[in-house]
């Protein structure tokens, strides 16, 4: 719970951004959330834009009715002032037709009242109550929800997007394989009870840096039960699977960020499984996990009104002109003045490597010793206990063969990296020579960081003329020194001829370049300068491709 401000502000919510008509009043002083909630339910399959527009339209006024009223019978000022101080609304991204309706009665309200109007951002309004329930600083929030999967993190005043799905939310790709058993929905709950009584088969695991991809696991998850595998086995691994991404990506991004705080949003985080996969991670790193109740987790208001509070007490209002809905509204668009504090960033993993004892560094996979006596480099992938064990075994030692293999084979092709001097897949382990003065991180906003910023797009580019994508090319897995740009962690990397799968590459290089510098801005050009003199044009048109697919939309799945 967080201390209230000195002065007394009460905000009506109300949320529709896709299943839910919700509204809600939260009070500063008491720090209460009243919710009221009417959700649609389909009769069959998923959401369906029309019936959820007129469900929007039917419930709105009843839910605002009931969080007025609470509003007014615990209002303790005079019957002639307004029960409320602002009215906050879901603005987006969400379905167009129930965005309008929430806009449309949100403005009226206003009006009536004679009150503010704030406009809140969705998708930031799940981190923020994660972040107010839990009394956090600055957590990196892993959103899973059903049109929605990503990461964000809080950076040089906005929340930076650090990673996302590829292509559909969390909760509608496991729907897509509930519709096609022939479950009614929702067919997340389903889905966690089924997995009760199954048993881990093999199914596509794809992380691609902190972004990922569900495409591939729900077309193998439904040829399995056309095959006859047992529902139950699959429902099992599709947990397992899914779960271990999410996971292991929100991981990434506390390694990148140096952040050791993690909340959880979205209604997908009402998986008990998907809880005890991301505690288990945090507590394996030293790190705080914290899920809001499940009331917080859903399609809600109280989410909205907290929020709302924050922004009217940064004088963060709405002109009435000024407020159409953004079905499109993504979380990186909002300013965030109603925060000051900017979080260290954890530059760590070693300096020169001169005297001392041995050094170790915790990474997102793996823990490196540096030996200073002998220059070396000792590369561990440990167990993760949030892994199913079979799945963390084949995943570990894939990992550190082709990390093996990637790292001489792009040395090949005129790429800097360490020389590789032992290793053991069986233990996952590898031993380099140690590359490099620092992460390139701790320099991006030198004088120097621009000029290795453009060495890593030269790298990538040679990398993909080869037919090699690194994977998980990140200012973390970049070390440098005075003279040379040196890649690192090829444990994701793998061969192709995709022209996609090159500017997805870029893509998560460039999502760790807002997530860690200052000014980012001119090291994203300078990175596509860099590629520009080695590689192909047609991989930085595709990247525009890529940034521009506009993967939010609303609503739990």
């Amino acid at each position: 719970m967080i201390t209230s401000s000195a002065t007394r502000t009460r905000v009506l919510g109300i949320e529709g951004t896709a299943w839910a008509a919700s509204a809600a009043v939260f009070d500063t002083e008491t720090d209460d959330v009243f919710i009221e909630t009417d959700a649609y339910e389909p009769d069959s399959g998923g959401i369906h834009p029309r019936e959820a527009a007129e469900h929007m339209h039917d419930a709105i006024p009843r839910v605002v009715e009931t969080a007025l009223t609470h509003a007014r019978e615990t209002f303790d000022g005079p019957d002639t002032e307004p029960p409320v101080d602002a009215i906050a609304f879901s603005r987006g991204p969400g379905l167009g037709p129930c965005l309008r309706t929430v806009g449309t009665a949100a403005r009226a309200l206003a009006q009536s009242l004679d009150v503010p109007l704030i406009g809140v951002n969705h998708m930031v309004a799940h981190l923020e109550i994660g972040r107010h329930t839990a009394d956090f600083d600055s957590p990196v929030c892993l959103n899973a929800s059903g049109a929605n999967a990503h990461l964000l993190a809080y950076r040089n005043g906005r929340y930076r997007v650090l990673g996302e799905t590829m292509d559909t939310g969390v909760g509608n790709a496991i729907d897509k394989f509930t519709r096609h058993v022939g479950w009614s929905h929702p067919g997340g709950p389903k889905v966690e009870a089924a997995a009760k009584d199954g048993e881990l088969i093999d199914l596509p695991y794809v992380v691609k840096g902190m972004d990922f991809s569900f495409s591939g696991i729900m077309s193998a998850a439904k040829q399995r039960y056309d095959d006859g595998v047992p529902v139950e086995d699959i429902c099992y691994s599709l947990q397992e699977t899914i779960f271990a991404m999410l996971t292991e990506v929100a991981e990434r991004a506390l390694s990148l960020t140096g952040s050791d705080e993690l909340v959880l949003g979205g209604g997908v985080g009402q998986n008990a499984r998907l809880r005890e996969m991301l505690a288990d991670m945090c507590a394996q790193r030293g790190a705080d996990f914290h899920a809001p109740e499940p009331r917080f987790l859903r399609d809600n208001a109280g989410m909205i009104a907290v929020l709302g509070a924050k922004m009217y007490e940064a004088d963060e209002t709405l002109a009435i002109e000024d407020s159409r809905v953004d079905p499109n509204f993504r979380p990186d668009q909002v300013p965030v003045t109603w925060r000051t504090d900017e979080p260290e960033l954890a530059v760590g993993r070693g300096g020169d490597g001169a005297g001392g004892e041995t050094e170790q560094v915790q990474g997102a996979e793996a823990v490196v010793d540096l030996d200073p006596t002998t220059g070396h480099v000792t590369k561990r992938r440990r167990p993760k206990a949030y892994r199913h064990p079979d799945l963390d075994e084949r995943l570990r030692t894939e990992r550190t063969r082709l990390e093996a293999r990637l790292t001489n084979l792009a040395r090949r092709e005129g790429v800097p990296t360490p020389v590789l001097s032992d290793i053991d897949p069986k233990e996952s382990l590898l031993e380099f020579a140690f590359v490099g003065d620092c992460d390139l991180r701790a320099v991006l906003d030198d004088e120097s960081g621009k000029t290795h910023v453009r060495n890593v797009g030269r790298h990538l580019a040679r990398l993909h003329r080869a037919g090699i994508v690194h994977g998980d090319p990140t200012t973390r897995n970049v070390r440098v020194a005075a003279d040379r740009t040196y890649f690192i962690d090829f444990g994701l990397g793998y061969h192709t001829d995709h022209v996609e799968d090159y500017a997805m590459d870029l893509h998560v290089f460039d999502q760790s370049l807002v997530g860690t510098a200052n000014d980012p801005e001119p090291l994203r050009e300078a990175v596509r300068e860099g590629y520009r003199e080695v590689g192909e044009e047609r991989v930085l048109e595709r990247l525009l491709d890529v940034e521009g697919r506009g993967r939010y939309v609303g609503g739990e799945g």
